[in-house]
């Protein structure tokens, strides 16, 4: 019984690496520096593997609210089992590499939300709606806010209505805001996470209530920072600012995608012990992997075949994207970043007319996102209902 136990565990683990590889190839690792890379501002090969150790980051100090969200909020009633997470993860892996492969990008969040949805449902669970409705809210919006506000700021950055480097220093003291209120786990207790604006607020005696003061005074520090280096080297300061924001977006992948690949193994493997920063740090494990062997095939397809992007416009579509990624991982929903990265390329894209737009590829990347969705759950709920079965 006990060999059984193990090597249930060792197959449900490696069906987690896989689709952690997966998530590492063809979302959390090709996303972030797509825009940079169409802007020429770092080769396919270098954002591949600077996005992998970021993401490693971001998965330990950050993943722990998805991957809770994953593992027990998605279905009410039953605990998910090692047959259900094999069969939802090695799903939904399969259907991510298939896009990986193909040059699509399947929409991750999408692939394992329906495929834990299906077992959980086969297994005799509840549907969760309350998390639903979250969950599609937040699909439903990240088209249009992530779009909407890319093509925004793009059209503000690359008109003549607004000076440009006083501009660009404000909208890095925006970032610096956002960033001033993340949470990370090395901040906060055992277990919680907090922000370097409640640490700071803390240490200076002024607790919460002086957040939004330590928040502007960041916010301040950044754009004085970045207005001076605009002055020095305008081109070179862009290009910095860029790659920050690719950073910023490949941490921030790390900290939602990993839960998506452990998320199904926290009910199995907690009640034999296993803490939660270990499957953290496994899955992280799995997305640098990912990163640096499938991820630069993906990120070539998104920063040549979406939009022809210049610095002006990629830091456009990076900006929404790193804000709706922090709040998805704030309130632990699990997104697709492919669907917020290249929605904000299109956005940042059509503020200066078409840019190359191909209509036609974000037509069939539309209809790979809904159909990963709905064979996750049908085969999620098929497979193992047949397992069920034969077992």
């Amino acid at each position: 019984m006990v060999v059984v136990t193990a090597a249930t565990l060792l197959v449900a683990a490696a069906a987690s690496l896989f689709m952690a590889w997966s998530i590492g190839a063809g979302s959390s690792g090709s996303t972030p520096f797509a825009p940079a890379v169409g802007a020429n501002a770092i080769s396919v090969m270098r954002a591949g593997l600077i996005v992998g150790v970021l993401g490693l980051l971001g998965a330990i100090l950050q993943g722990a609210n998805v991957t809770e969200a994953v593992g027990t909020e998605l279905i009410g009633g039953v605990t998910l089992t090692a047959a259900a997470a094999i069969v939802a993860l090695v799903t939904a892996a399969a259907l991510v590499a298939i896009g990986v492969f193909a040059g699509y990008p399947i929409a991750t969040a999408f692939t394992v939300t329906g495929a834990v949805v299906g077992v959980g449902l086969a297994l005799g669970g509840d549907p969760a709606w309350p998390k639903y409705a979250e969950i599609a809210t937040l699909w439903v919006l990240t088209p249009f806010v992530g779009g909407g506000v890319a093509y925004g700021v793009a059209r503000m950055l690359i008109g003549e209505s607004l000076p440009e480097r006083p501009l660009t220093a404000a909208l890095a003291g925006v970032v610096g805001a956002i960033l001033a209120n993340v949470g990370f786990a090395l901040l906060g207790p055992a277990g919680e996470q907090a922000s370097v604006a409640s640490v700071l607020g803390a240490d200076l005696g002024i607790g919460g209530a002086g957040l939004p003061a330590v928040s502007l005074a960041i916010a301040a520090l950044v754009t004085v920072a970045v207005y001076a280096d605009l002055g020095r080297d305008r081109e070179g300061a862009q290009r910095r600012f860029l790659l920050a924001m690719g950073g910023l977006v490949a941490f921030s992948a790390g900290g939602s995608q990993v839960g998506l690949a452990i998320g199904p193994l926290v009910p199995i493997f907690s009640d034999v012990g296993v803490p939660l920063w270990a499957l953290l740090v496994g899955g992280g494990v799995g997305l640098l992997a990912g990163s640096w062997t499938g991820a630069p095939r993906m990120i070539k397809a998104l920063a040549q075949d979406y939009a022809s992007m210049g610095p002006r416009r990629s830091i456009s579509a990076l900006i929404p994207s790193f804000a709706i990624a922090q709040t998805a991982v704030a309130f632990g929903i699990p997104v697709s970043f492919n669907e917020i990265i290249v929605s904000a390329i299109v956005g940042a894209g059509y503020a200066a007319g078409d840019a190359g737009v191909s209509r036609k590829k974000m037509g069939y990347t539309v209809l790979a996102w809904v159909g990963s969705l709905v064979g996750a759950f049908t085969l999620g709920f098929v497979v193992y209902s047949a397992v069920d079965l034969v077992v």
